[in-house]
């Protein structure tokens, strides 16, 4: 593993854990289904960084973990945008 390599997996990981961290306190303090949605996919897309990290350093190997995570992400995120879209519609 070469330098760029490294730096782009700590990267993600401390990032990551970073946001992750702060969507857990932000879950615990909200109870709006579309903050909730945000919260469950970036927790979902930390999963799926160290899985792929897990993956990269030849850890684990399991296909569909790795089709599932990015798909389970952007359903969160879809279903929290489509929240905002009606509630803005549906103000107006």
């Amino acid at each position: 593993m070469d330098w760029e390599q490294i730096i782009l997996v700590y990267s993600r990981l401390f990032l990551g854990t970073a946001a992750a961290f702060l969507a857990i306190l932000l879950w615990s303090k909200t109870r709006d289904g579309v903050w909730m949605l945000i919260v469950a996919g970036t927790i979902t897309a930390y999963v799926e960084i160290v899985y792929l990290t897990m993956e990269f350093l030849d850890f684990s190997s399991i296909p569909l973990v790795a089709i599932l995570l990015p798909a389970l992400r952007m359903s969160f995120f879809t279903a929290a945008f489509l929240i905002m879209v009606v509630r803005q519609y549906r103000h107006q």
